[in-house]
């Protein structure tokens, strides 16, 4: 069974995801998904005082609301869904311990705790889950509608491909949804032509990559994101995966000044895989 953790806290964005992700799953054999929720100890009304101190009676009424989203995405989707609520004082904390413990395949989020764009697509929760390397993490962009995944876009520099590489957990995300896979390298050095080094790393990649539909891409373009974003509109890329290093990619694909960049892409969400 394939165990997909969808966190939410009810905001439209995570409602989405969670959609999203029931979606998802119909797609994957045997799948099931976990819907979780952290509250945190203490909640106020707006004249600041105390709803309610009861963790069992808060607990209830965020299972309420877990049902409901539940029923939400039954709607689009006729898949296995279980929740769980859980008071708890550190989100990412407990959404890694639960991962952990559920023996996670695939986290799908889209949730930061803010409501700015740029926040939202991409906050330091998600980078911070991402680093944990619990399992690969899905971030589901706010206005992401689910067309299938069939065309995978996979983002590499083509250096040491062998360490860098994590191909059992990258095998495992493609074997639930069996797409096309375009490997794109985007490299503004090599003008002429390219280099034995590449010719290399990319054999070995193909090999990783074997028993799946596979081209090879080269672009030579100084701006990474525009490349990524614009080969992302003229391939019909459902997902984009990437392996974070350092977050190099991750953090500068939402930075604020790339806000105008996100418009290319702003319907693909991204799986983000740790070396």
């Amino acid at each position: 069974m394939h165990t997909i953790i969808v966190p939410t806290d009810f905001s439209d964005t995570s409602k989405n995801a969670a959609r999203f992700a029931a979606q998802v799953a119909a797609q994957v054999q045997d799948a099931h998904i976990i819907l979780y929720n952290v509250f945190d100890k203490i909640e106020s009304g707006s004249d600041g005082s105390v709803l309610t101190d009861e963790p069992e009676a808060r607990k209830k009424i965020m299972e309420l609301a877990l049902e409901s989203v539940k029923n939400e995405m039954l709607r689009y989707a006729d898949v296995k869904i279980s929740f769980i609520a859980e008071e708890e004082s550190d989100f990412i904390d407990s959404l890694e311990r639960i991962a952990r413990h559920q023996k996670a395949d695939l986290i799908i989020m889209g949730i930061t705790g803010s409501t700015k764009l740029e926040q939202i697509f991409m906050g330091s929760n998600t980078l911070k889950m991402v680093d944990k390397n619990v399992c690969p993490v899905m971030i589901v962009p706010p206005d992401a509608s689910f067309k299938g995944v069939k065309n995978i876009v996979f983002a590499t520099d083509f250096k040491d491909i062998d360490k860098s590489t994590p191909i059992k957990p990258i095998r495992d995300i493609l074997q639930m949804f069996n797409p096309e896979i375009h490997v794109v390298n985007v490299d503004s050095d090599h003008y002429v032509e390219v280099t034995e080094e590449y010719k290399t790393e990319r054999a070995k990649l193909e090999k990783m990559l074997s028993g799946y539909k596979t081209e090879f891409y080269f672009i030579r373009l100084y701006d990474f994101i525009d490349a990524i974003s614009q080969f992302t509109e003229d391939k019909n890329i459902d997902l984009i995966l990437t392996v974070p290093k350092k977050h190099s990619f991750l953090t500068g694909l939402f930075k604020t000044s790339n806000t105008k960049k996100l418009a290319y892409h702003s319907h693909v969400p991204i799986l983000a895989i740790h070396e």
